[in-house]
């Protein structure tokens, strides 16, 4: 059965977006650059929300951008060809390999692991995630760690009164101080 994991950059206290929207400290130098791309290679859907779907859409031309460097080129190249479910009530169309979600997260989820097909179904957004969260379909939780406090904002974690036993699985640190933590739950 193909995993569901959520994996996203989080501020040292916890949020994937400031107070003012803003998420330029996930900016990830090169070294974790590449360690990003290398995790998404084992990606075999992506789910999302309007937002994170909209931030996005820059990856669906990057390719045409002359100042790009063959790292970029290379996630650009991994994520166009990607299917891709999209979670929005106010989009009426999407592009490139992406499709409008039919049903919930859960029904999105059922469906896609009864399909035939290959690597991870990854979340992104914490709205989405908390929706599939409090259904219990997330088996790995993978947290990239900055070194900023945020004080507010959007949540990586549900708030939901909700016990989920984690297994660490693998921590890295990159030179800049963010910590890679990958948590696997335990059922």
């Amino acid at each position: 059965m193909r995993k569901v994991t959520y994996s996203m950059g989080v501020s040292l206290d916890g949020y994937i977006v400031g107070p003012d929207g803003g998420f330029d400290w996930t900016d990830p130098d090169e070294e974790l650059f590449r360690f990003i791309t290398e995790e998404f290679r084992g990606v075999g859907c992506h789910l999302m929300g309007r937002r994170l779907y909209e931030t996005m859409l820059y990856w669906e031309t990057a390719e045409q951008d002359p100042s790009l460097d063959d790292t970029m080129r290379e996630w650009a190249g991994l994520w166009n060809p990607l299917p891709k479910v999209v979670f929005s009530t106010t989009l009426t169309a999407v592009r490139g390999r992406a499709r409008l979600a039919s049903g919930g997260p859960v029904e999105e989820i059922e469906r896609l692991r009864a399909e035939p097909g290959e690597g991870e179904i990854a979340i992104g957004g914490a709205t989405l995630a908390a929706a599939v969260a409090e259904a219990g379909l997330i088996d790995e939780y993978r947290a990239r760690i900055h070194p900023v406090l945020l004080g507010g904002g959007i949540p990586f974690f549900p708030r939901a009164e909700r016990r989920v036993d984690l297994e660490l699985a693998e921590t890295r640190t990159f030179p800049t101080g963010v910590v890679h933590l990958r948590h696997i739950v335990v059922r």
